[in-house]
């Protein structure tokens, strides 16, 4: 299903009478890419390039018998500007390194300027410290800067911070109105509902949805946490001197701040990926007396057996963007729905090869969307 939010530039121009905005077919020229090796992963290229009028480039990624990711351009690429689309597969790490080896390959083929499309960006939650570990979404908006990359669009960061790993342009869009326009559109009886956030965490995405709906919100506080580990490897060897510490913390019993007796539950958030604390937040909402259960984020990893667990829970339905590919899950489990956002994403690049100003696509945005 396709839910277009912006106006196309031909309907603009149409409805005010004057001759609508095209692309401007400079001397360089405007050349799209499709970095996948995946089937499914293409569909959204394709959209955007029947959305543009552009016919998608010429070019082999392929893996080898060895498992080396091979990229052959297949039609100059001298003094353009390319437009490298890239969803996420279930391989990731292979769909990292076909994206890195096609920016390099245009890159060495002296293109103009390379801006990647990356609607999900790989690696987005693992974006803080965490004892011994690493920053790993910093390395690899290091490595797609050293590939060559001059420009990058992606969509609903799961830290608007990671902007700040790049030394290029960085233009984060947003899913919600499409799925805001969803939620008006098949939900009839919306204004019976209550926006929820599963944990105090996504207080600011629940909040922004009920302030642009007008509805109520309702925070679940007291889900399981991420417990750190007490592994005796030294990193809790007792000091020479004492030292104050914190209180550990204690979980509280799950409790529903808001009234959700009786009404249609929408939780947001910005990823499914492993749906447990999903389904348990389902259960709560029912046990609260909420009738219908609606589940709405922008990216739908629902890696593992997510789909099983969505069709055997209380959530009635699942609605996701196509940013990742999800075809299969939706075989498994009829609950899943599919919003499209090729349209901004078309409308994005056409303002960039043309030099437009990109503020109309954040319009009304604030700091907490």
């Amino acid at each position: 299903m396709c839910y277009d939010v912006f106006c196309w530039p031909s309907e603009a121009g149409e409805q005010s009478g004057r001759s609508p905005p095209v692309m401007n077919h400079t001397e360089g020229g405007l050349v799209i890419f499709s970095a996948n090796s995946h089937p499914s992963s293409r569909e959204i290229s394709k959209r955007i390039g029947e959305r543009l009028g552009v016919e998608l480039g010429k070019v082999q990624v392929y893996q080898e018998d060895n498992r080396e990711t091979r990229v052959q351009i297949q039609e100059s690429v001298r003094g353009k500007d390319v437009f490298i689309i890239q969803t996420a597969s279930k391989d990731v790490n292979t769909t990292i390194m076909e994206l890195l080896i096609t920016v390099y390959a245009c890159r060495t083929s002296c293109a103009r300027s390379i801006t990647g499309v990356v609607p999900y960006f790989p690696y987005s939650k693992q974006c803080k410290m965490r004892k011994r570990g690493s920053i790993v979404s910093k390395l690899l908006a290091s490595m797609m800067c050293k590939a060559g990359l001059t420009h990058l669009i992606t969509m609903d960061l799961h830290q608007k911070e990671i902007q700040g790993f790049f030394n290029i342009p960085v233009d984060n869009l947003r899913a919600s109105p499409f799925l805001l326009q969803y939620i008006q559109e098949e939900i009839p009886d919306y204004r019976n509902a209550v926006i929820v956030a599963k944990s105090p965490a996504s207080a600011k995405r629940a909040q922004s949805f009920a302030e642009r709906l007008r509805l109520g919100i309702a925070v679940i506080h007291g889900e399981a946490q991420d417990a750190e580990s007490d592994l005796v490897d030294g990193r809790h060897s007792p000091p020479t001197v004492k030292i104050p510490l914190l209180i550990p913390k204690e979980k509280p019993p799950i409790t529903v701040v808001g009234d959700v007796g009786g009404r249609i539950a929408i939780i947001v958030d910005d990823i499914i990926d492993d749906v447990d604390s999903f389904v348990a937040a389902a259960q709560t909402l029912k046990k609260h007396g909420a009738y219908k259960i609606f589940v709405m984020a922008t990216h739908g990893i629902l890696s593992s057996d997510a789909p099983k667990l969505i069709e055997e829970s209380a959530i009635d339905k699942v609605v996701v963007t196509n940013t990742i590919p999800h075809e299969h899950q939706k075989l498994q489990c009829v609950k899943i729905q599919t919003v499209d956002i090729s349209l901004i994403l078309s409308e994005a690049i056409r303002r960039i090869y043309n030099g437009e100003s990109m503020s109309y696509l954040f319009r009304h945005i604030g700091l907490e969307d």
